[in-house]
């Protein structure tokens, strides 16, 4: 009988950062393997599905993720005037429609929202290389709010983490009803 691997539970600071830095892009990292994991196998008619009582598909979250780290890392953290073209393209349509529901994005594949995910986040990741600890920390003032890259990537966290819920929960759903 061969003894059973302990898991590692640490989290090992991202190399090419400020420590700090590096720790919290760690856990940004973790919570996207973690979304990762809920949707290995997914089918293409899963993502698209709604519930008949309206709502949004795993497809329309996974977009919705990938628009508004855009928008916190360009518009707040490194207060861009405008996205690069390279991010503009991913984006063909308003995260949100004319009355603030969510855009849906249909006829996606899984590698399709993988890819502008995965662009967005080496936007990210290339963003905070090199940027101090005191950088990480400084407000970024706005009208309304000031905010720290620090925050931004504690929210960027949360809001996957909460979206990852609808998603699993949207995906029992979706393959309930196409069994049933």
């Amino acid at each position: 009988m061969s003894a059973k691997e302990r898991d590692q539970l640490s989290i090992t600071p991202l190399n090419g950062y400020a420590p700090e830095i590096g720790r919290a892009l760690w856990q940004v990292q973790d919570v996207r393997r973690r979304t990762k994991d809920a949707l290995e196998g997914i089918t293409e008619q899963a993502l698209d599905w709604t519930p008949p009582e309206g709502g949004n598909s795993i497809g329309t979250l996974l977009y919705h993720l990938a628009a508004i780290e855009t928008d916190w890392l360009y518009t707040d953290v490194l207060q861009a005037q405008e996205f690069p073209e390279e991010i503009d393209e991913l984006f063909p349509h308003d995260v949100r429609d004319d009355q603030g529901v969510l855009s849906q994005a249909r006829g996606e594949t899984l590698l399709e929202h993988y890819t502008r995910l995965e662009v967005v986040r080496s936007h990210l990741l290339q963003a905070f290389q090199g940027m101090s600890a005191e950088d990480f920390r400084r407000p970024r003032e706005f009208e309304d709010y000031s905010v720290t890259p620090e925050w931004v990537l504690h929210h960027l966290m949360q809001h996957e983490a909460e979206h990852r819920g609808q998603i699993g929960e949207l995906r029992v759903r979706a393959e309930g009803e196409r069994k049933g």
